[in-house]
Formats: C-alpha cells, structure tokens, sequence
C-alpha cells in the first residue's frame, strides 16, 4: 500500500522521521511522499531522516518560528490559515501513484491536536483516496492539559478522517525510562506494526495469500478507531540435524501453521496500541509476515477462523507478507472500529475536570479584578 506519510507537529514529525528510517533500513517501498509540518522550527531542524525540502514550517507570522506550546486551539488557528499553504506543498510532491493519505500527531500538544483534524477536513474535501489519522495519545504523567487536548483533539479529528489509529504512550512507556528513551522506543513499536500493515501490499516476492492495498481499505472502511496487535519470533538458523530432529515443544519443531496461529494468538493477547475491547470490533485483518517457506496459508486460514468467532463484526480478512531475508516470523492483527476503549473514557473525564479547573480559576481571578476594582474607588486621592 502506497502512502503519503504526513508528521503534523513534534510527535507527529518524530514518527514521520522513524518511518523513513525504517524504510530504509527493510528496504521497503510502501512510503512514497512525506511531510513534516510544524510550527517550530527547532523540532524541524531536529529530524535526521526527512528531506530538508520535505519539511515545512507553518505559522511563522504568530509564532516567529518558536511554537505554540500546548495551545491547540492557537494550532486549529493556524492550520486554518495556512491550509491552502499545506495543500500546495502537497500537491507538489504528487499524489498520482497514493494509496492512502496518513497524518501522523500527538493529541495531547498544541500544534498537531489543533492541526491535524483541520488538514484531514480538507484532504477528504480534494481527494478521492482514504485519508487516516494516527493518533499518539499523552501518558498520564505528562499532565492535565494534554489529557484535555487529547480528549478534545480526539472527538474532532476521529469525525474527520476515514480511520483512526490510536496509540497510547501511557500503555507503553517503561518505568525509569527518560522521555527521550521511551519516545525511540515506543517511535519504533509503532513503525513496525504499520510497516507489516502497509508494506505487505508492496511485497516483490510471491506469497501463498498476499495482502493488497484493496484488503486494507476495506478492513478500515466504515470509521471509527482501530487498534493493532502484534506478535514476532526469530527464526533461529537450521542445520540439517536441527532441521530433521527440531526438539518437540520447540520453535525449530513446530509445524508452520501452528507458529503462525500461536503467533496469532499471541498478537491479540499482547499489548494492542490501544488497549481496548477486541470483541467489539467490526472488522479484522491478519497479516503474516517473513521468509515465504515459513508462512502458511492454512495457519492464516484456521486464525480467521478464531477472530471470526470472537469478532462483533463477521468481516475477517487475512494474508501473508513474504519477506525472502526476513530473520523473524511476525504477525500482526488489525481490529476496525472497536468501541470498548477504556483510556478515552479515562481521558473524557480529566479533560471535563481540567475544564472544570479552569472555569474556576478564570472565576477566582475575574473575583479578584473586581474587588480590586472596587478596594480602588475606595481609595482617596493623597492630593
């Protein structure tokens, strides 16, 4: 599947950036436009991977080219009006051979929350491909403010876009970890659940059941939020004793079509991007990816079969990725407009409670202004 990868904001810009790193690094095509659009200049200097030319700075007549901070309604602001500025630096790089559009932001700042449901509105109104949002959530420690331009954030662009994607650092971030650590790690979760995603459709090898752009969009179609499980195990080298006489119980004596429905298994159990209600989804799509004589499309096949018993929704689709120098099997398991998301429940409530805290300080302090205009006309004059 080819996309136009779209970084809107410093998060957004990082993801885009790793993207581009793992591409390079698989060898893989299916990222064939970027754009990395921020108000601050510094976060764009910052990318390692994007090209310069690819990289643009938006609001530099309010912002100086020093941010917005975390004011997100500042960041819809802007986005409004430079949308016309995006468009043509869009429309600049091509979009003749896209697939899908994917804006890439973390909902809980100021310039991408504000911006990116603003740009997806007007890529839907110009473009006949799909256009999806990828949604990076705040972890709890990173405060109320973010929570609340999260969860404000959250219910325009999800209405904005035909898909979206949630990923939630408070579910990934490690104790200990330094903020820089925790964002390289979970930058490179995320990549490598959505390169199998999009890549599978690319693939230059001739699988048992391959995955094509059509099963994606159809998997995404219809709205609503998605989440991805993921499963991977290293192929461990065979020699021709291992290869014959492989261990019972072991991975070098397991069938592969066990491997790819334990791998299946495993995926869904694990860390999703999203922690949510998997048996709510209307959707589902499996794909299976590494060297072609270790997939299966049996494996696949019986895996349908279990998503389509645990599924809300009847609509399973499934496939391999084939990947001649791959040195792991991997799997991963997309869920379509899932419902039972307990975090955005959670983030609903602390927005309304910030809001609630703000409505009061705004009160104390109008409180205040007036009892000091008051105390004032008080006051005699001293001459």
């Amino acid at each position: 599947m080819r996309v136009f990868v779209i970084g809107y904001g410093q998060a957004g810009g990082r993801v885009a950036d790793t993207f581009i790193d793992y591409a390079k690094r698989t060898g893989q095509n299916f990222v064939v436009r970027t754009l990395a659009i921020n108000t601050a200049k510094s976060d764009l200097m910052g990318l390692k991977n994007i090209p310069m030319e690819d990289r643009l700075l938006v609001g530099e007549s309010l912002t100086k080219g020093h941010g917005i901070g975390a004011d997100n309604e500042l960041g819809a602001r802007v986005a409004t009006d430079e949308v016309y500025t995006i468009q043509s630096a869009i429309d600049k790089r091509g979009t003749h051979q896209v697939d899908a559009f994917l804006i890439i932001a973390g909902l809980g700042g100021g310039t991408g929350s504000g911006g990116a449901p603003v740009l997806a509105r007007r890529l839907k109104k110009l473009y006949e491909e799909p256009v999806y949002g990828l949604g990076i959530l705040p972890s709890k420690d990173e405060g109320s403010l973010y929570s609340l331009n999260a969860a404000r954030s959250l219910m325009t662009f999800v209405n904005e876009v035909d898909n979206l994607f949630l990923f939630d650092n408070d579910a990934w971030k490690k104790g200990g970890e330094s903020v820089k650590e925790a964002f390289l790690d979970i930058n490179e979760e995320i990549v490598r659940r959505f390169g199998i995603l999009f890549g599978a459709g690319e693939a230059n090898e001739v699988g048992q059941l391959v995955v094509d752009a059509a099963e994606v969009i159809n998997t995404l179609k219809g709205g609503g939020i998605s989440a991805i499980g993921y499963a991977s195990e290293e192929i461990e080298s065979k020699g021709f004793m291992k290869k014959f006489f492989g261990k019972k119980g072991t991975v070098e004596g397991l069938d592969t079509v066990t491997r790819i429905t334990s791998l299946v298994r495993r995926a869904v159990a694990g860390r999703l991007t999203i922690p949510c209600d998997v048996t709510t989804a209307e959707r589902a799509l499996i794909i299976a990816a590494g060297p072609p004589d270790e997939l299966s499309r049996k494996g696949i096949e019986k895996s349908k079969m279990r998503i389509e018993e645990m599924i809300r929704g009847k609509e399973v689709r499934g496939g391999d990725f084939p990947l001649v120098r791959g040195q792991h099997v991997s799997t991963i398991v997309l869920f379509s407009g899932v419902s039972g998301v307990p975090r955005i429940k959670e983030l609903q409530e602390i927005g309304t409670e910030a809001q609630e805290k703000i409505k009061e300080v705004s009160s104390e302090k109008e409180r205040e202004y007036k009892e000091l205009m008051k105390s004032n006309d008080t006051i005699k004059p001293l001459f």
